[in-house]
């Protein structure tokens, strides 16, 4: 049976308030659990989210003979034995594509890991030849058949210079992960900036890793494991995306809502470009405060996503929504993935005036009234930009495809309606 969210719009009104938790950053976590195949004893991951991904996650690494346990809410053990199986199963695998971080810890510490060809959103082509290069610089071999890879690497990995074509962000900390259980230095040229990457090397050098570079496009790595946790704890960083959606929620729907437990540095793109737009922001070191424009309309503007410290592709999708009701036309540039775009055509339907030129640029027109209606999530972002667009609504909107959603975030109707949106979900 399949689960759809229903929601009752608020026609324009800004009437939500009250306070968000944003939970910990869903990549960040699952990076995490990859990492924690680089231990000898035992790694203890806290501020986990309760998501789809994550439990993909755990499933996965159950099924190689990682014991992995659930000690409460968030919080996660886990301890690889000197064994495991180094095939990662297709079925849960193809699921999403962060499965593919396993790859590099599982090389480098068991000398082979098999993955099929790598599942998750419909958002454009996401070439593996990132991963593939960097191994090969490692001295492996790679054989490639219908059903996805095999690597094998018949001594310990050789620590070498990768220059990534693109700026890959799991590409780069797959790479990391495997070189430190390489022989000798690995360098890491045109590293994305992203936090996230800062984060788990911070932790691994807490650890007795040696890293140096991290969160910089030059990254050092001296292979030094396995590693021993010693009771360290790896605490998830907040999800600056998931924050970022519901200040942008707040702006559109929100009379007061407060965004806790975030790092507002860590979304300076996004702050910076409402606070052009108009939007009334008020930022500490850990929460964000938007209060709705009741008045005048906010202003459109241009947005054109970056890699980071540049805005986000994972928040165009909901910036698209925050123009249709903004003053003026705004171009959509999507830089990092072609056909991330195509979920528009449900916003037109809703009554948005988004015109599509080409896979990566879109023009909005606004302000224009929203309607509700049936539609359906193409990927986890998008599901997001749909949620905040059938609650300025007017009418009720269906959303289908809500494990895209769930993905992603944790409980969404349950928060939202907590803020006062009208939002539940139904089995159909």
């Amino acid at each position: 049976m399949k689960e759809a969210l229903v929601i009752q719009g608020l026609d324009g009104k800004k009437t939500l308030a009250g306070s968000i938790n944003i939970n910990g950053a869903k990549n960040a976590a699952l990076q995490a659990f990859a990492m924690s195949l680089l231990f000898k004893d035992e790694v203890i991951l806290k501020n986990v989210p309760e998501i789809e991904d994550v439990k993909n996650m755990v499933e996965i690494l159950k099924s190689l003979g990682v014991k992995v346990e659930r000690k409460s809410k968030g919080v996660y053990a886990i301890k690889t034995p000197k064994k495991i199986s180094t095939n990662l199963p297709e079925e849960i695998s193809k699921k999403f594509r962060a499965s593919i971080v396993l790859s590099g810890p599982i090389l480098a510490r068991f000398g082979s890991v098999g993955f099929p060809h790598p599942g998750g959103c419909v958002i454009g082509l996401r070439p593996i030849d990132v991963f593939l290069n960097g191994f090969e610089k490692f001295g492996v071999k790679i054989k490639e058949s219908e059903n996805g890879y095999l690597i094998r690497s018949d001594q310990k990995l050789k620590g070498s210079k990768i220059f990534l074509r693109i700026p890959s962000v799991t590409g780069a900390q797959t790479l990391m992960m495997a070189a430190l259980l390489a022989r000798g230095k690995t360098i890491i040229k045109n590293a994305p900036l992203e936090p996230e990457t800062k984060n788990l090397a911070d932790f691994m050098n807490l650890c007795g890793a040696k890293i140096k570079g991290a969160g910089t496009s030059t990254i050092e790595i001296i292979g030094t494991g396995p590693f021993s946790a010693d009771g360290k704890v790896f605490v998830t960083p907040p999800d600056r995306i998931e924050a970022g959606s519901f200040i942008i929620l707040g702006a559109v729907a929100g009379n007061r809502l407060e965004i806790k437990n975030c790092n507002p540095e860590d979304f300076e793109s996004l702050l910076e470009t409402l606070k052009y737009c108009g939007v009334n922001i008020e930022v500490s070191k850990n929460k964000v405060v938007v209060m709705g424009n009741k008045s005048d309309n906010y202003n459109s503007t241009d947005i054109k996503t970056h890699e980071y410290p540049g805005f986000p592709t994972d928040l165009q999708a909901p910036m698209t929504v925050f123009l249709t009701q903004a003053e003026g036309e705004g171009l959509i540039f999507e830089t990092i993935f072609e056909g991330r775009l195509n979920y528009t055509s449900e916003l037109v339907r809703m009554g948005a005036d988004v015109r599509l030129w080409d896979p990566h640029r879109a023009t909005v027109k606004g302000p224009t009234p929203l309607r509700g209606r049936e539609v359906e999530s193409p990927d986890i972002r998008a599901g997001l930009a749909f949620i905040i667009a059938a609650i300025i609504a007017n009418g009720e909107s269906i959303i289908h495809n809500v494990h895209y959603i769930d993905r992603g975030y944790e409980k969404i109707e349950d928060r939202l309606r907590k803020i006062g949106a009208d939002i539940k979900r139904v089995s159909i």
